[in-house]
C-alpha cells in the first residue's frame, strides 16, 4: 500500500527559513512552550496552494508530529477549506511558532524580529505565489496579517481576505455549559458563512467543482474533514492523524505539565 507524505523543506526560501528562526531570546519562556521547539507549517510549499491559513500557535498534538492544526481545529477548518472545493491546494502557517503559555505580551507580540521573521514566510507565500484567499483564525493570526498588510510587500499584493473565529472557540468560551456550547456554535458558523461567502468567488477554479453550501447551526455530518495523509511526515502511524486525544500535557503542576507530554496509542490499534 502507497503512503503519500510530505517531504518538508527542500527548497528555498523555505529551507533558510527552518534553518534561521527566533528561539527563546525573543519566544521566551515565561510567555510561550518554547522547549517543545518551533513549529513550521502544514500544507503544500511548491507554489500550488490556493488558500493561505493562518491560524494562531501549535499545541500538544503538532510539538509531536510538527505540523500546524492537526487536531480538532484542523479537521474543522479541513471541512471549511472543502466547502471552497479546496482538498489539496492550501497552506497553513501560524503565528507564533510556538506554544503559548498564558498570554502573549504586547511588547513581544510587537517584537520587530518576531514579526520580520513571520513576514518572510508570508513574502514567500504570497508575494508572486498562487494563493488566491486568506484565513485568518482569530486575533492573533488577524493581527499578523495586519502587521504584513503594512510592509510595502503586503501593500503590494490584493488578496481575499477573511478572518473568522477560531474553530475551538466555542469549546473555550462555554466551559462545559451545553447551552453556551450550542450559543457560540451557532454564532461561530454564521461567522464562517460569512467569510465562505466574502472569499468563495476568488477561488476559481477550485481543486473540485463544489456548490457553496452553507452551515446551518450546528456542526452536521462532512463539516469536520480528516486531514490527509500527503500533509503528515513520512512514516506517521495512522492512528497519530485518525484520532485526536491522543496527547495530554499531564503532571501536578505548571512546571509538570511543561515537561510532560503523555502519548496514548488509541483504542483498538493494540489488541
Amino acid at each position: 500500500m502507497s503512503h503519500p507524505f510530505d517531504p518538508g523543506y527542500v527548497t528555498e526560501p523555505f529551507l533558510n527559513l527552518c534553518a534561521d528562526y527566533p528561539g527563546a531570546e525573543i519566544y521566551s519562556s515565561d510567555q510561550f512552550r518554547s522547549e517543545w521547539g518551533p513549529i513550521f507549517h502544514r500544507g503544500r510549499l511548491d507554489g500550488s496552494a490556493r488558500v493561505l491559513v493562518i491560524g494562531q500557535d501549535p499545541a500538544q498534538h503538532e510539538a509531536v508530529i510538527r505540523r500546524v492544526l492537526v487536531g480538532e481545529a484542523g479537521r474543522r477548518v479541513q471541512g471549511l477549506l472543502r466547502k471552497l472545493g479546496i482538498t489539496r491546494s492550501y497552506v497553513f502557517i501560524n503565528a507564533y511558532l510556538y506554544s503559548v503559555y498564558g498570554s502573549v505580551k504586547a511588547k513581544t507580540r510587537k517584537n520587530p524580529s518576531l514579526i520580520d521573521y513571520r513576514n518572510r514566510w508570508l513574502n514567500a507565500l504570497l508575494v508572486e505565489g498562487n494563493v488566491e484567499a486568506v484565513l485568518a483564525l482569530g486575533q492573533a493570526a488577524d493581527e499578523a496579517w495586519r502587521f504584513w498588510k503594512e510592509t510595502p510587500a503586503g501593500q503590494s499584493v490584493q488578496i481575499a481576505y477573511a478572518r473568522v473565529t477560531h474553530p475551538t472557540q466555542p469549546e473555550s468560551a462555554s466551559r462545559g455549559d451545553k447551552d453556551k456550547l450550542a450559543a457560540a456554535t451557532k454564532k461561530l458558523l454564521q461567522n464562517w458563512n460569512k467569510a465562505l461567502q466574502a472569499v468563495s468567488p476568488s477561488v476559481n477554479p477550485p481543486d473540485v467543482p463544489t456548490p457553496l453550501t452553507l452551515y446551518g447551526e450546528t456542526w452536521a455530518e462532512g463539516d469536520r474533514v480528516a486531514i490527509p495523509e500527503f500533509d503528515f511526515p513520512a512514516g506517521l502511524p495512522a492512528w497519530m492523524h485518525e484520532h485526536d486525544g491522543w496527547a495530554r500535557r499531564v503532571g501536578s503542576g505548571d512546571l509538570a505539565k511543561r515537561r510532560n507530554i503523555t502519548i496514548t496509542i488509541t483504542k483498538g490499534v493494540v489488541t
